[in-house]
């Protein structure tokens, strides 16, 4: 049984989901605050399979939750909800980890179909070595679920990168973007390319938000992010991958 963690502060929607969650067959434990989802998540509670995270809390809010989680290393798949439905409000939910974002008000049935969709792929993370992962819904579809380039490996199927013997899990979101990047090799990328057909976002956005994937895609991939050589900057465009990277 898959336990769900829910965060969110107006009790009648909080109890709302438990009762149609638990219906569902979830298990699920709710929560009012930000401060009580930290607590329900150190590493010594019992793992929660996914969460669904509220943006406004009282205390700390759910964006400072999300950059808890993922800076202790909380891969949990996260569902943001927002009554914010600005374009930079949701990507701040993803540049602080979330995996997918729902603005309120919701149709219950949304809800359960993209926490289903969590729930898939973390089954797929779960999977042994010999399974073979669905590929991402998106632009990047049709990509090999593993790419190798110098000692790094992607695996989009587990949300991994392996750089020699050290392995990074990364969020879906940070992987959609690395994918993008990597099926478009060599050729520069703009920000609002990357907006619109990575997320969906044609409002008028500042792009700049992209840049705080890159940052953190490139903590990951180069030796000396400061020098980066695969993943490059486009100078009043966006990026550019590259695969072999130059001395």
């Amino acid at each position: 049984m898959s336990r769900i963690l829910v965060v969110e502060d107006e009790q009648h929607l909080a109890e709302g989901l438990r009762f149609n969650l638990e219906a569902e067959g979830y298990q699920v434990q709710v929560v009012d605050t930000g401060e009580a989802a930290l607590e329900a998540l150190r590493p010594a509670s019992p793992p929660f399979d996914v969460v669904i995270l509220d943006v406004m809390l009282p205390g700390i809010d759910g964006f400072a939750v999300m950059s808890e989680m993922r800076h202790s290393g909380q891969f949990v798949p996260t569902l943001m909800l927002t009554a914010r439905g600005h374009p930079d409000d949701v990507l701040r939910g993803f540049a602080a980890g979330a995996d997918d974002y729902l603005t309120k008000p919701f149709e219950l049935a949304i809800l359960i179909a993209r926490m289903r969709g969590l729930l898939r792929r973390r089954e797929w993370l779960r999977a042994s070595m010999n399974h073979v992962a669905e590929p991402l819904a998106g632009p990047s579809a049709g990509l090999d679920e593993t790419f190798t380039f110098g000692d790094k490996t992607m695996d989009f199927g587990r949300l991994q990168l392996h750089v020699r013997e050290q392995v990074f899990p990364l969020t879906l979101m940070e992987a959609n973007v690395l994918r993008y990047l990597v099926r478009h090799e060599g050729k520069p990328v703009s920000r609002k390319a990357m907006l619109e057909e990575v997320w969906g976002l044609h409002e008028d956005t500042d792009t700049r938000a992209i840049d705080n994937f890159i940052v953190r895609l490139r903590r990951y991939i180069e030796d000396d992010p400061t020098h980066p050589r695969h993943l490059l900057t486009v100078r009043g465009v966006g990026y550019r991958f590259v695969a072999a990277s130059h001395q």
